[in-house]
């Protein structure tokens, strides 16, 4: 078995990958109820930040207001992933789940993916 290059170039904004599940195909709004169930139940803090599609690979991304410290309502956490989505509907939204102890975020991913240029 060989190994498969996806063939993701700078040059080519539309084959960039960005993190793990960009390899994938887009989550469906099941799913992504589905991660965001996971980060709560495991007690990570959600978060939300956005960026332009040509910027992804950049480490800055927007942070849209402020973590969400103890939430545990997941549809008031995909109310937000919705609001951030409505208000930069070109933009890649990510969700993360930062971890109290470690101090670092314990999940990662892009939830809803913007235009490509």
């Amino acid at each position: 078995m060989s190994m498969q290059d996806y063939h993701s170039r700078l040059s080519d904004p539309a084959s960039r990958k960005f993190e793990t599940f960009s390899y994938l195909p887009a989550m469906s709004n099941d799913e992504i109820r589905k991660q965001v169930e996971y980060l709560v139940k495991k007690g990570l803090n959600p978060a939300i930040e956005h960026t332009e599609p040509q910027y992804l690979m950049d480490s800055y991304w927007y942070m849209w207001k402020l973590p969400m410290f103890g939430e545990t309502d997941v549809d008031k956490v995909l109310a937000e992933c919705e609001a951030c989505r409505k208000a930069n509907p070109d933009n890649h939204v990510r969700l993360i789940g930062y971890d109290n102890f470690s101090q670092s975020q314990g999940a990662s991913m892009v939830i809803y993916r913007g235009k490509t240029v």
